[in-house]
């Protein structure tokens, strides 16, 4: 017996150095984002809201910064050089949620909700004088209108997007709501897309391609960037209602999308014109609210990324960095972490003369990470190489990794330094989508280059359509024993490159290859899923012999709140609640143990891809009752018993992000 348990241990710790290789490197080192990407404050003085809604720089090095509250201001000395504060002055205000500010030509362009607006200042005292509506649109007076821009392309031309209304649902209230226009150096507008519901930011890439960004929604499962050409549809249908119209590039109507639930690249294949994201932002994972795009060109200096793109999440309160590639015509690549911990939502970045990013933020109305209603920082650049993976290509049978310094091969041959996954998203009416179809990927051959710094991984099968998350935790440096600063990341595949697949030989094949790579993930966790099923019912309880003894209707107000976020019942109460969901995002209400409000809503925020279809409720102690998460408009009615001890117990959204600001407090009296 002796001799059985020696033996079971020595094979546990056997596993444990194949499945973990790190967990037998004790000297594992570690880099910092904070230690890589320092983060700077640029001071916002006590009476200005500097609630960023575009940003530009001007020639002489002084930074507009536009308002969601309809205010221009100009800051001189943003970098703080020289120990000398920035100064700021008001150039122009009485303006309606400016959300993009662009220096043009010698003039400073904005879009407010109605108009695309040129500022002067005719007399050089550094206010502006004219205020001239260059094009404007109409409005149905919907809050959810707004409107974006503008950008430069390389033609010339000037680029606005415009939001869809929100009746409960995306709407195009007001025409060419739902669509990217552009405006000639004449200002003859024409529309250049559509299908699209929040493109809250658009950048070119180096070749002078347009991308935008776009916010998860009803027919949008996921955040995301998109490669935008003339004539494409991008996904919702609400604006194709003005298709028809003269000077119109789009062929599709409404009646040709259909609403089956399917991934959208199926649903692409059918129908021509629909465009599928380039790279799709992995919802709670990667983000929440994807914000603005930003190109690495040679006015940075952020590490070695150049010809890659920064993407803003303005829930999150963080940056993306996004790799992209052309496969057969066709935009496709992966996303990576960058930085987070930013002090309110992002919604622009731009890059100043020495390089460090400047990023505008602001989170009035939309919850943040970062507690501040809003912020101006400087991202910067220590000059260290952080270890990365630098980018993922695709090849014909899997995938390439090319990292930022030499790997160690002895954790790079080992297939249990990685693990990677597929899944993709629903394309429907529905407010977002879990992930679906997820399920894993065996290695079958990995070869290191001659200079360790690229991986090839040969793959049992490649997806095309699906995202396939990467990760790398058992990857370690050449020297010095790093660990990856972040071992993770996601590609979508449009396309599986042509060529030549690698032979499968004895010398190539994985070290310890094991087939837990292959699991089915959707039942790796379908156990979870009514884990908390007895905290969510939905039917009196048989032993209510009287019927509930209170009854309480909760419902939702704009800016992230409940319409009651303080509650008094007696201890022991047996109620019944109803949860309406009033707002345009997802919400749930989920009751906590005394003082553990915060801690379940962290905890949310870490269940990752099976967050969505698990309500985000953790499987957890604290939590006492809940409800679904609600699409907009739906309610959902739970019973439960008042817990019997006294005290306040707090109740959350726990939907990634919205416990910060979603809270309420059910006070419980003898």
């Amino acid at each position: 017996m002796k001799n059985s348990l020696k033996y079971l241990l020595l094979f546990s710790a056997c596993l444990t150095s194949v499945y973990y290789p790190s967990a037998t490197a004790q000297t594992t080192a570690a880099q910092t984002e904070n230690e890589i990407y320092p983060i700077i404050t640029v001071p916002i003085p006590k009476d200005i809201a500097l609630e960023v809604g575009g940003m530009t720089f001007l020639p002489n090095d002084e930074l507009a910064v536009a308002t969601r509250r309809g205010e221009v201001w100009i800051i001189s000395n943003p970098y703080g050089k020289g120990n000398t504060p920035p100064k700021y002055r008001l150039f122009a205000h009485g303006m309606h949620e400016i959300l993009g500010l662009s220096y043009i030509k010698g003039d400073l362009y904005l879009t407010q909700r109605a108009e695309l607006t040129r500022l002067k200042d005719l007399d050089g005292d550094g206010e502006a004088d004219e205020y001239k509506t260059m094009y404007s649109w109409p409005l149905s007076g919907n809050y959810h209108e707004y409107a974006y821009g503008p950008m430069l392309d390389k033609e010339g031309n000037m680029v606005v997007t415009l939001n869809l209304g929100w009746i409960g649902y995306g709407e195009s209230l007001s025409k060419w709501h739902g669509w990217m226009l552009k405006f000639t150096p004449d200002f003859k507008m024409k529309p250049f897309a559509a299908g699209f519901r929040s493109p809250a930011a658009f950048e070119l890439n180096d070749n002078g391609d347009i991308f935008y960004a776009e916010n998860q929604g009803d027919w949008v499962g996921s955040g995301s960037i998109t490669h935008v050409e003339e004539g494409d549809f991008v996904g919702n249908p609400a604006g194709l209602i003005w298709a028809g119209e003269p000077g119109s590039p789009v062929k599709l109507r409404k009646k040709d999308i259909p609403d089956t639930g399917e991934p959208k690249y199926d649903v692409a294949k059918r129908v021509p014109g629909l465009k599928t994201p380039s790279v799709w932002i992995p919802h709670s994972v990667m983000g929440n609210s994807t914000s603005g795009i930003l190109n690495y060109s040679d006015q940075g200096k952020m590490g070695p990324f150049k010809g890659q793109m920064f993407v803003g999440d303005q829930a999150q309160s963080k940056i993306s960095r996004v790799y992209l590639e052309k496969v057969k015509g066709v935009y496709q690549g992966a996303v990576f972490p960058f930085r987070e911990g930013f002090s309110s939502g992002i919604l622009r970045m731009n890059w100043g003369s020495d390089g460090s990013m400047l990023v505008g933020m602001t989170s009035r109305g939309w919850s943040s990470t970062g507690k501040g209603e809003y912020g101006l920082q400087r991202l910067t650049w220590s000059g260290k190489t952080p270890f990365e993976i630098q980018t993922m290509k695709a090849k014909p049978d899997g995938f390439e990794l090319e990292f930022t310094k030499p790997v160690d091969v002895k954790t790079a041959r080992n297939a249990a330094s990685y693990k990677i996954s597929t899944f993709t998203y629903k394309y429907h009416h529905v407010y977002g989508s879990p992930a679906i179809n997820m399920a894993g990927r065996i290695i079958k051959a990995i070869v290191v280059s001659d200079d360790h710094k690229k991986v090839r991984l040969v793959l049992d099968s490649l997806k095309a359509g699906y995202i396939h998350e990467i990760k790398a935790e058992g990857i370690r440096s050449d020297s010095g024993n790093l660990a990856l600063l972040h071992n993770y990341g996601y590609y979508t595949l449009n396309q599986i490159p042509d060529g030549d697949q690698l032979s499968i030989t004895e010398e190539n094949k994985p070290v310890a290859m094991m087939d837990h790579n292959h699991m089915d993930m959707g039942k790796m966790s379908s156990d979870k899923a009514t884990a908390s099923s007895e905290k969510h019912r939905t039917e009196q309880p048989a032993s209510w012999k009287n019927g509930a003894e209170k009854t309480i209707v909760l419902g939702t107000k704009p800016g992230l709140k409940f319409d009651a976020p303080n509650i008094t019942v007696k201890a022991g109460t047996k109620l019944k609640l109803t949860f309406v969901n009033k707002d345009d995002m997802l919400h749930n209400f989920v009751l906590t143990t005394k003082g553990s409000g915060n801690a379940i809503g962290e905890l949310a925020m870490k269940m990752g891809l099976d967050g969505e279809r698990l309500n985000f409720v953790p499987d957890n102690a604290a939590v006492l009752a809940h409800t679904t998460l609600l699409q907009p408009g739906k309610s959902d009615t739970i019973y439960f018993t008042v817990p019997s001890v006294p005290g306040d117990y707090p109740f959350i959204c726990t939907y990634p992000g919205h416990y910060l600001v979603m809270k309420g407090v059910l006070k419980v009296i003898k």
